[in-house]
C-alpha cells in the first residue's frame, strides 16, 4: 500500500533523540522509532502491524531520509520511507510502499 498524496506525520520529539556514546553526534532511537511508525501506521491504516526494523545509527540532520522495514498481519513486507524533518529529530512518514 503506498501514501499518494498523503503523509502519515510521526512527530517523534527531541525525547526520541539518543546522543551517540563517546561519538558526540545524535542519532535516532531506531526502538522509539519503530514503536511510534507502529502506533501510526496501525491508527492510520486501521491494519495489524506485526514488525517494524529501523536502522540504527542513523545521524539527526534535517532533510535527511531513511528506510525501515515493515511487517504487515498475515505477513506482508512494506517498506516506510521517512524523512527527518529538523535538529529536534521529529520525522514523518513519507512513503509507504508493497515490498517487491
Amino acid at each position: 500500500m503506498s501514501f499518494p498524496g498523503r503523509t502519515v506525520v510521526l512527530p517523534l520529539l527531541a525525547a526520541l533523540a539518543l546522543l551517540a556514546v563517546g561519538c558526540g553526534e545524535t542519532v535516532i532511537d531506531d526502538v522509539k522509532t519503530e514503536g511510534a511508525i507502529e502506533q501510526n501506521l496501525e491508527d492510520s491504516l486501521g491494519k495489524k502491524v506485526t514488525s517494524v526494523d529501523c536502522p540504527s545509527g542513523v545521524e539527526v540532520e534535517s532533510g535527511v531520509s531513511f528506510d525501515c522495514a515493515v511487517v504487515l498481519a498475515g505477513g506482508k513486507g512494506e517498506t516506510a520511507t521517512l524523512k527527518i524533518l529538523n535538529e529536534d529529530a521529529d520525522v514523518e512518514v513519507t512513503d509507504l510502499k508493497p515490498d517487491k
